[in-house]
């Protein structure tokens, strides 16, 4: 049986943790024996739902210094890992540095987010180390294509790299489909449009702009709502913001949810006003929930969103066209509704049970092909699998 190892640096309600859990209980449990680990203590929150799902978890207490990789050499060593599957770049460069020459520990790598949006020094870190990846996942062609190394390591090898779309458990969202009183619970009335955004309350996630858009929607149609879902550092500032820009009675904040494709299913449009991105997970649930959506071209977010044909892509930063297609949506009924059903269709395009067949069929060949000294290397054997230059 081979051993897996998931390494990420904290278990907290994030896009690639949830990940994780959505691919949870798809896992082939009688091929691989699988366990995650994680570095940040009070990064725990979704600890309980692998345990639920009946997978062992351990805490590495990677907040203070490199002690970390000791810990991570050891938990290999004493569970006989064979492949650890790295998320996120801080951890991928620890267990890489962990193992450098020790080539009998597969390292699989998922790449989240754009090259160009790391802090310089784990820029450098990151393709500093990249070449012992043995195999790369990037979450969309964007984030692949960002992949290059500065011309100072332009010599160094680089591991097969491939796009794998990641999504949601779509058993899960649709357990969440019916609207139970969502609309009575968030003092909405039952006949006024909802525009909903899920999503951290982060800069990067371009709230402020969605504020701004909802003035000029409130002008055409008054008595739209916005529902911002979502817990960040933000939250404050935006709150007060929104007060600053008189929509008290428009913007309603709900913090987290857990059962956010719940409140999504009484959204009439999705929008996300994103300034940068790798494959957002929130936009693919509202259009598996039959959502259209209007979203900024960041990231991956075109290679959900067909410009006109799921919703409306619109440049970052730029309200007044995020609100006028929003208008238009809300004021056409049968193009929101045509656009919902694409969205619905496009979005099986991601479920997350393709991204785990797709995982273990390379689990499966790096085991079966690493040689009698751990050594041997693995070349592309996909034609989405590429050599990024």
């Amino acid at each position: 049986m081979t051993r897996i190892l998931i390494l990420i640096k904290g278990l907290g309600r994030g896009g690639a943790e949830q990940l994780l859990v959505n691919a949870a209980p798809y896992l082939d449990t009688e091929r691989f024996r699988y366990e995650f680990a994680y570095l940040l203590p009070w990064k725990n929150a979704l600890v309980v739902d692998l345990e639920r799902a009946g997978f062992e978890v351990s805490c590495l207490h990677g907040a203070r210094g490199l002690g970390w990789l000791k810990r991570l050499r050891r938990l290999v060593a004493e569970h006989d890992i064979d492949i650890i599957h790295a998320h996120l770049p801080y951890t991928a460069i620890g267990a890489r540095i962990a193992f450098w020459r020790d080539h009998g520990v597969k390292i699989v790598y998922t790449e989240h987010n754009m090259w160009s949006r790391y802090k310089t020094l784990t820029s450098w870190a990151n393709a500093f180390t990249f070449s012992r990846n043995d195999h790369v996942f990037a979450v969309s062609n964007e984030v692949r294509g960002s992949v290059r190394y500065p011309s100072l390591l332009a010599r160094r090898p680089l591991p097969p790299l491939e796009t794998l779309y990641h999504g949601p458990d779509p058993e899960a969202i649709m357990r969440w489909a019916g609207e139970d009183g969502v609309r009575q619970e968030l003092g909405i009335p039952g006949d006024a449009p909802v525009v909903g955004t899920v999503a951290n309350l982060k800069a990067h996630k371009g709230h402020d702009y969605l504020l701004q858009a909802a003035v000029r929607v409130k002008e055409s149609v008054p008595d739209a709502r916005f529902v911002c879902v979502g817990l960040g550092p933000l939250e404050d500032e935006l709150r007060r913001r929104s007060l600053q820009l008189g929509l008290e009675k428009t913007v309603i904040f709900t913090g987290f949810r857990a059962d956010a494709p719940r409140l999504m299913k009484a959204f009439d449009i999705f929008a996300l006003p994103s300034i940068h991105e790798g494959l957002p997970i929130a936009l693919v649930e509202a259009m598996m929930l039959g959502k259209p959506a209007v979203v900024t071209r960041a990231g991956g977010t075109p290679e959900v969103v067909e410009d006109g044909q799921q919703g409306y892509l619109v440049a970052s930063r730029d309200p007044n066209a995020l609100a006028g297609r929003i208008v238009e949506l809300l004021e056409d009924k049968s193009l929101r509704m045509r656009m919902g059903a694409a969205a619905r269709v496009r979005a099986a395009d991601f479920d997350i049970r393709k991204s785990v067949e797709r995982m273990e069929t390379l689990y499966d060949r790096l085991h079966r092909t690493a040689g009698a000294d751990g050594s041997q290397s693995t070349a592309p054997s996909r034609p989405e699998e590429r050599e990024a230059g």
